[in-house]
C-alpha cells in the first residue's frame, strides 16, 4: 500500500528544476543500448518539502516547492525563495511556463501572489488553483468578501454571487466564464454578465476555436443544452458535453426515463442502460463511446456497435467510484484506428481495431486527477500501456509486454514515434525505461518525461539529497 501512495504522489506531484549555471555533468552509456545518460547536478533539495503541493512547470525547465518550517510557509521557485505567509496552496504554471501562481494567507486574510506579486487581500480565497488564460497573459481567481463571491480577472473584481464554481477561459484567451449561484438559482457568467436562471448549472465549457460555449443546465425536474445561448430539449438527465477538435461539432448524454443515449448535432443516438466517455476523432469526422446493453458493456464507434464485455477496463479502484478517463477510448492521431480497454470476468485487456489483446489483472493507472490507460504513438502506428500482472506491473508495446516492475507507469512516445519511454520503480528505487532498456536508478523521480524535437528524453531526478536534470541521447544502433 505505501507503495502505491507513493506511485500516485508521484504522478500527481510535479518535480523540481533550478534556473542554474552551468555545472559539471557526468554521463553514462547504458551498454548495448544505443543510448547515453548525461546527468547534470542542479543542487541540493530544499528541507521541509510538501510533496503534494511542488509543481513543475509544463515545459519541465522549471519549479516552485512549497515549504514549511514550523508554522510558516514558503514557494521556492527556481531556487529562490519569496515571502513566508501563514498558509500557500494552488501553486500554477501558466502554459507558457513563463509565469506562477498561488493562494497565500496572511493573518485572517487571503490572497494571490502572481510572479512573486501579491495581490489585495480577501476574506476567503478560491477552490484548487488561480487559472492563467492559454496564452498566459491573463490571470482569473475567486475570492470572497463576507459572505460574497466573486472571481478576479486581471486585477478587477467581478460582480457578487453566493457562490463561484469552475472558472475557464476559452482556448484564445479573450472570454472568460463560470457558472454561480444566488438566491437559490443558478446562472453562467460569461465576461462578467449573468446568462439566464436554472435551477443548475454544470461548468461551461468553449469549443476549440473559443467562439462557442456550452453548458448543461436543469430546468424544473428536466435538463437541457445550452450551446451559443439557444436552449437544446429537454431531458431527464444530461451530462459530458464534448466539442470536437474542429469546433463545429458537440456531443452529450441524455437520459430519457431509464434509459441512456449520446446526442450528437442534435441527433440522437440509440438508447442504451448506460452511456460515458464520448470522444471524437482528431478529424472531427468519427464519434465513439461506451454503452451498457443489460449487464454488458460495448463500444459505438460511428454507430456500430462492437463486441460486449463485462465491463470498462480500468483501474481497480477507478472501478469502485465510477471514475472514467478519456485515455480509456482513443483514436489514433490520424483517425484511423480505435483502442479501448475492456473488462472480460475477473481480467482486462486492451482492445485495438477490434482485435483482442493478453489479459490481464489490471489496465492503467489513476493519479487521483485522472484515468490514464493507453496511448497511439504521434505517427498512429503503435501503441503502448501499462498493465498489472499479479503483483508485479508491466508495459505493453506494439502487443509486446516488457519487463516487470514493482510499479510501471502509462508510456509517452518520442515526437517521430520510434522511441518510448515510461516510469518505473525496482525495489526501493525509481528509474526511466527507455525502449525497454533500464536506465540508472534514483531515490525519486521528479516530474514528468519530456521528448524534445530531437528526441532527446529529459526528465528530473533526486539522488542522495541531490537534484539532477537528467538527459537521455538516443541513437540507432
Amino acid at each position: 500500500m505505501r507503495l502505491r501512495v507513493l506511485v500516485w504522489a508521484w504522478l500527481a506531484v510535479a518535480g523540481f528544476a533550478l534556473s542554474c549555471t552551468k555545472q559539471a555533468a557526468t554521463n553514462t552509456r547504458v551498454p548495448g543500448a544505443g543510448l547515453r545518460v548525461v546527468e547534470q547536478r542542479l543542487g541540493p533539495v530544499p528541507k521541509n518539502v510538501m510533496e503534494m503541493e511542488t509543481v513543475t512547470s509544463p515545459d519541465g525547465r522549471r519549479v516552485a516547492f512549497l515549504t514549511r518550517v514550523e508554522s510558516r510557509f514558503c514557494v521556492i521557485l527556481d531556487g529562490q525563495a519569496g515571502s513566508e505567509y501563514d498558509q500557500a496552496t494552488g501553486i500554477v504554471f501558466s502554459l507558457d511556463s513563463r509565469r506562477v501562481a498561488y493562494f497565500a494567507k496572511k493573518g485572517e486574510k487571503w490572497l494571490v501572489v502572481v510572479d512573486g506579486q501579491a495581490g489585495p487581500e480577501y476574506d476567503k480565497n478560491g477552490w484548487g488553483r488561480p487559472v492563467f488564460s492559454p496564452d498566459g497573459t491573463r490571470v482569473a481567481y475567486e475570492a470572497g468578501k463576507g459572505d460574497k463571491r466573486f472571481v478576479v480577472l486581471d486585477g478587477r473584481e467581478g460582480p457578487e454571487y453566493d457562490g463561484i464554481a469552475g472558472v475557464v477561459f476559452s482556448p484564445d484567451g479573450k472570454r472568460l466564464a463560470y457558472g454561480a449561484w444566488k438566491g437559490g438559482k443558478w446562472v453562467v457568467d460569461v465576461e462578467g454578465q449573468a446568462g439566464p436562471e436554472y435551477d443548475f448549472a454544470h461548468v461551461p465549457c468553449f469549443s476549440p476555436d473559443g467562439r462557442r460555449l456550452a453548458y448543461l443546465a436543469e430546468k424544473g425536474k428536466k435538463w437541457l443544452m445550452v450551446v451559443g445561448g439557444q436552449e437544446g430539449p429537454e431531458y431527464d438527465q444530461a451530462t459530458g458535453v464534448v466539442f470536437s477538435p474542429d469546433s463545429r461539432r458537440v456531443a452529450y448524454f441524455a437520459k430519457k426515463g431509464e434509459k441512456w443515449l449520446v446526442v450528437v448535432d442534435g441527433q440522437e443516438g440509440p438508447e442504451y442502460d448506460d452511456a460515458t466517455g464520448v470522444v471524437f476523432s482528431p478529424d472531427s469526422r468519427r464519434v465513439a463511446y461506451f454503452a451498457k446493453k443489460g449487464k454488458k458493456w460495448l463500444v459505438v464507434v460511428d454507430g456500430q456497435e462492437g463486441p460486449e464485455y463485462d465491463g470498462i477496463g480500468v483501474p481497480d479502484v477507478c472501478v469502485k467510484y465510477g471514475i472514467y478517463g478519456m485515455s480509456v477510448l482513443v483514436f489514433s492521431p490520424d483517425s484511423r484506428r480505435v483502442a479501448y480497454s475492456v473488462r472480460k470476468g475477473e481480467k482486462q485487456m486492451v482492445v485495438v481495431d477490434g482485435q483482442e489483446g493478453p489479459e490481464y489483472d489490471e489496465i492503467g493507472v489513476y493519479d487521483g486527477f485522472r484515468v490514464r490507460v493507453l496511448g497511439f504513438s504521434p505517427d498512429g502506428r503503435r501503441v503502448a500501456y501499462s498493465a498489472k500482472k499479479g503483483e508485479k506491473w508491466l508495459v505493453v508495446v506494439d502487443g509486446q509486454a516488457g519487463p516487470e516492475y514493482a510499479f510501471a507507469g502509462v508510456p509517452c512516445f518520442s515526437p517521430d514515434g520510434r522511441r518510448f519511454a515510461y516510469v518505473a520503480v525496482k525495489g526501493k528505487k525509481w528509474l526511466v525505461v527507455v525502449n525497454g532498456q533500464d536506465g540508472p536508478e534514483y531515490d525519486v523521480l521528479r516530474g514528468g518525461l519530456v521528448f524534445r524535437e530531437d528526441g532527446t528524453l529529459e526528465h528530473l531526478a533526486q539522488k542522495d539529497g541531490v537534484l539532477l536534470r537528467v538527459k537521455y541521447i538516443l541513437w540507432d544502433r
